[in-house]
């Protein structure tokens, strides 16, 4: 079967920790075919069907060269090939958006794209809690200062973040003294011209932030714990926390079990929730990670468990 990669150039790609990379090699050992892309390859002309520039490569098992293109790249129909797997890195930005309707399009023409464009629009990393108040802690969304301060009166201790960011970039913690609360407002909601989240601070983050995977609406048994290191506030892997797999706890199993059915059900194949302490702070759609850290630490082969539920679902 061929598999198209719409993600970041392969010549970006960290393979020594990289979950598509992980999912590339297990395909390959299975005799799937590979294919890349970058979202820019994807077009629409009237009296055609939404094609890409598709660039065939083989793995060479070379840590540092670690593919070889086969042949030139051609434009095909992305309903010609077995899957599209569209794992672009954050941000969801315009273009980002843009390339969901695309997605969508090719849908309607016969492709298969996972996660699902529509699924991807529809569940935006930051706001896709705010559907299960029920498993989150104390959460505020506005562009409003004022809003922000009553939420900071009352909690004392509280954590702003953008609602466009990933890797823990542009995260802010404020104490009860309230020191720079103004100033990180405006920096973030840009004198109210942006909406920002607002979150009562968990101090159970310094056992990890943890991301669960659900893969076909199940749970891997283990997380990925990211713990803050040193003064750090943010435990994400790209500000300096360190990943520590953990089994999962009977909260993080019932946050997991609770979402996975319905967000399978939703066409999304792959998501990543963060959950801190008992409480459910992000849903991520777009390009979960964390196969390979967890795998190395557990013996689990989370590539091999993803594969199996694309097969599966394939095959449906």
């Amino acid at each position: 079967m061929q598999l198209l990669f719409i993600a970041d150039p392969l010549d970006h790609f960290k393979t020594y920790k990289d979950t598509t990379f992980s999912m590339m090699r297990e395909a390959a050992a299975r005799g799937h075919t590979l294919l890349a892309c970058e979202p820019r390859h994807v077009m629409w002309a009237r009296g055609g069907v939404v094609s890409a520039r598709m660039q065939a490569f083989t793995l060479t098992g070379d840590a540092k060269d670690w593919y070889r293109t086969d042949g030139a790249a051609q434009q095909r129909p992305l309903k010609d090939v077995g899957a599209v797997l569209m794992r672009k890195d954050p941000p969801f930005d315009s273009e980002y958006f843009y390339a969901t309707h695309l997605l969508e399009q090719a849908e309607r023409e016969g492709a298969r794209v996972f996660n699902a464009p529509r699924a991807l629009r529809d569940h935006p990393e930051k706001l896709a809690i705010l559907e299960f108040p029920e498993l989150i802690g104390p959460t505020l969304v506005t562009r409003d200062a004022d809003d922000v301060r009553a939420f900071h009166a009352e909690h004392r201790d509280i954590i702003l973040k953008p609602l466009d960011g990933m890797g823990g970039m542009g995260i802010f913690r404020v104490r009860e003294d309230g020191l720079n609360l103004g100033s990180i407002t405006e920096t973030l909601n840009k004198f109210g011209a942006q909406t920002v989240m607002v979150q009562r601070f968990l101090p159970e983050i310094a056992q990890g932030d943890k991301r669960i995977l659900l893969i076909g609406g199940e749970p891997v048994p283990f997380s990925l714990a990211r713990i803050p290191q040193g003064s750090e506030v943010r435990g994400n892997l790209a500000a300096g926390g360190k990943g520590v797999a953990l089994p999962l706890s009977a909260r993080d199993r019932e946050i997991a079990e609770t979402l996975g059915p319905v967000l399978a059900a939703r066409g999304l194949l792959l998501v990543g929730l963060d959950v801190i302490g008992d409480c459910l702070t992000e849903i991520n759609v777009t390009s979960p990670t964390g196969f390979q850290e967890i795998t190395q630490q557990t013996g689990f082969d989370v590539a091999r468990r993803f594969v199996d539920a694309l097969e599966a679902a394939l095959a449906a």
